[in-house]
């Protein structure tokens, strides 16, 4: 048991590949690939502008386009963005090293964004049983 437990933590913790200062790491296979390369960035700092986004992700691959959503009234970043990749295994590697990592003082979220599909209804799952719910008020 402490031996399966050691070797899991080998795994779990081992650190990323490197070599020359490049971050590598092995793709996974056709059928786990992601629906597409883009990714979206939650947790931009308002300074961020699309160069500095695109300078972050381009040691994973090529980066297609950038773009960071900005707010109409105030023109200032919502704090959120997309980053399109040539390739779904860049987009994978990418999403792996950059997920949690601090960019401008602030730890980014990276996931894989979801296809805007419009006019289809937008479902949202909710969680029952939490919270004090009067149900006199329902």
């Amino acid at each position: 048991m402490k031996r399966s437990l050691i070797e899991l933590s080998r795994r779990v913790l081992r650190p990323p590949n490197i070599l020359n200062g490049r971050l590598y790491c092995s793709f996974p296979s056709p059928s786990s690939l992601p629906p597409n390369n883009k990714l979206f960035v939650a947790g931009l700092s308002w300074s961020v502008d699309e160069k500095s986004l695109n300078d972050a992700f381009s040691s994973f691959g090529q980066v297609t386009e950038v773009r960071i959503m900005y707010d109409k009234e105030t023109g200032r970043s919502r704090g959120f963005g997309f980053v399109y990749f040539s390739k779904d295994e860049e987009a994978i590697c990418a999403k792996d090293a950059m997920d949690g990592k601090a960019f401008l003082g602030r730890p980014l979220r990276v996931s894989f964004a979801l296809e805007k599909v419009r006019g289809a209804p937008v479902v949202v799952p909710r969680l029952t049983g939490t919270g004090n719910v009067d149900s006199k008020t329902r």
